[in-house]
């Protein structure tokens, strides 16, 4: 099956073009003997009766205004294959596109009273997800979602808020591209439901972007503020995972990256919890958004080093438990970070430390981004810039020990989280580019926890 989201027509490569990637990446690993089971719905992406869903969403992560003649931005592909005895084979579709094409204009008939586009695609999301679901232990499982998202940002409409308030205007930057009115309009979803002669295809995935983009794939959790999201999510993954003991598996074919700037995202993990370490709560002035992306572009530099250290974490944790300030030039493993964010609402801030974004999407948030090719050094592994691919043993290395030891603000004096993934993810972010394609395929995808 293919999805696209187009803005333009030209294509171009990018520096992994061709390269496939077959792995197996650890979340965090104790102990050696450890049985392990699929946290997700669909096991390796293998079962026969597709279950997935589109979102698309602006700079904000918010609607603000519907596309003409598209509806809300939440579409699913859900269907049951039924064989009888003379080899035929029929699918049995549980979303037609009468209810793919439900938007806000249809709210009032469906006894939906003061909602806003917003929120509407937050219930379409759960509607579909209703028709979709798939009853399962310890849980029902609704979809694999992919996500397109407008990265550009008008700077003088100020739609986006600022640490979850109401934001100012303010003057243009090369850093938020903009090419005039519409330029925050959420991408357009194609999509040809599928048929019987191509149900059995791989998952294809294909981006052409103007400006900035991003084109994921998202196992999201079935239930709950999946990844920071403040509205109840639908998605695949029926168990959370949990720091530090989980896995993640999958195959990865990359046709095209994204251009020279191109952010594509090996893995990109999510969750939320406010600075006084509890659970977010849908407030979107004091839940703060956490992720950890990984990196797969030997040309990108880092924006953290010891010029800029407000863009480096104030700790770096080796996996022999030493940590080291980012002001130690000699032993702070700065090609390991591309750029590390403050909550813009912490209290107690270390001096020097920021955020690079002006706006905040949808609520708070932090992140911090890895350099793939580089980081391995910080475990142990020697650092290859110039290599256009992993070998399997690295890469399941790199991560252990490592999403529980990341350094992530919370105030101090309060307990440390135990910290949940509701939202695990891969894909490109097409970054600040006029002309850029990114296009690859995604098979095998697993998540794994402890039986026990």
């Amino acid at each position: 099956m293919m999805m696209r989201t187009r803005t333009t027509s030209s294509t171009a490569t990018w520096v992994f073009a061709n390269m496939l990637v077959g792995l197996v990446l650890v979340g965090s690993l104790v102990g050696g003997s450890e049985e392990y089971m699929s946290a997700v719905g669909d096991p390796g992406m293998r079962r026969d009766s597709l279950r997935v869903a589109i979102e698309a969403w602006n700079q904000c992560n918010e609607v603000h205004q519907e596309a003409p003649d598209m509806g809300s931005p939440r579409q699913a592909d859900c269907f049951d294959v039924l064989h009888n005895s003379k080899s035929y084979t029929k699918l049995v579709h549980r979303v037609n596109e009468k209810m793919n094409r439900l938007g806000i204009a249809n709210a009032t008939r469906q006894g939906l009273k003061n909602i806003d586009v917003n929120e509407y695609a937050a219930w379409k999301e759960r509607y579909l997800g209703y028709k979709c679901q798939v009853e399962d232990k310890p849980g029902p499982w609704q979809f694999w979602m992919f996500m397109l998202k407008s990265g550009n940002l008008d700077t003088m409409a100020a739609i986006c808020p600022k640490n979850g308030k109401k934001s100012e205007p303010f003057p243009p930057e090369s850093r938020f591209p903009c090419f005039g009115k519409g330029c925050m309009n959420m991408p357009r979803i194609y999509h040809d439901s599928t048929s019987v002669k191509h149900y059995h295809r791989n998952r294809t995935l294909r981006e052409v972007s103007l400006g900035h983009g991003i084109w994921m794939l998202i196992s999201d959790a079935t239930r709950g503020l999946s990844g920071g999201y403040h509205y109840d999510t639908r998605g695949m993954t029926k168990i959370v995972p949990k720091s530090p003991n989980f896995k993640v598996k999958f195959s990865l074919d990359i046709k095209k990256g994204g251009g020279p700037n191109g952010q594509f995202y090996l893995m990109d993990i999510g969750s939320c919890w406010k600075n006084n370490g509890k659970p977010c709560d849908g407030d979107v002035t004091t839940d703060v958004t956490r992720y950890s992306e990984m990196i797969i572009n030997p040309s990108i530099k880092a924006w953290c080093n010891p010029q800029h250290l407000r863009l480096c974490p104030p700790y770096h944790t080796f996996s022999n438990g030493t940590r080291v300030h980012r002001t130690d030039k000699i032993r702070f493993p700065y090609y390991a970070y591309h750029v590390y964010c403050s909550p813009g609402n912490g209290e107690h801030l270390e001096s020097h430390t920021t955020c690079a974004m002006r706006t905040a999407i949808r609520s708070l948030r932090r992140f911090c981004r890895f350099c793939l090719t580089r980081c391995g050094e910080s475990s142990g592994i020697p650092p290859r810039k110039a290599r256009a691919g992993l070998e399997m043993q690295e890469v399941g290395n790199l991560m252990s020990g490592g999403c529980h030891t990341l350094y992530f603000y919370q105030d101090p004096g309060t307990k440390p989280v135990e910290r949940h993934w509701p939202s695990i993810n891969i894909g490109a972010e097409i970054y600040i580019s006029s002309n850029e394609v990114a296009e690859w395929i995604v098979s095998d995808f697993d998540i794994l926890v402890p039986k026990s």
